[in-house]
């Protein structure tokens, strides 16, 4: 339930709270941020449900999000689109410029609670992982 909460919160107040519960009690603390679904963790998504999740996502988000992502992250999705989708995701990225970062929290949490969704109605798999990995 703690972790629903943690992911419900914007990054900044999700750190307070994280950081002041590690003061108190790291083993807490340690084991909601275990629980908690973040945007670093779309890296482990297979590429099929990248490909789920760019079908339903909003467009105007995409770009925002991955403005502040990793380069994993951005790798991941622009990976799983043509080369031409790729180029001009890159474009819209660039020409986005300085973007405030209230705005790349909510569009990547926008995304994640889609991530979410999706998962709950089992159009995609969120929790594979590396202990997960399939065996051909």
């Amino acid at each position: 339930m703690m972790a629903d909460i943690f992911n419900n919160l914007d990054r900044q107040a999700e750190a307070r709270f994280i950081t002041a519960l590690e003061e108190r009690n790291r083993e807490s603390a340690e084991r909601i941020r275990s629980l908690m679904f973040t945007f670093k963790d779309l890296e482990n998504l297979t590429p099929g449900a990248v490909q789920v999740l760019l079908r339903q996502v909003e467009k105007d988000k995409l770009p925002l999000a991955l403005k502040g992502a990793s380069e994993a992250i951005r790798e991941l999705f622009l990976g799983s689109m043509s080369e031409r989708a790729a180029k001009m995701l890159r474009d819209d990225i660039a020409a986005l410029g300085p973007v405030k970062l209230r705005d790349v929290d909510e569009a990547q949490a926008a995304i994640v609670t889609l991530a979410k969704d999706l998962a709950a109605q089992g159009e995609l798999e969120i929790g594979q992982g590396k202990d997960e990995e399939l065996i051909y």
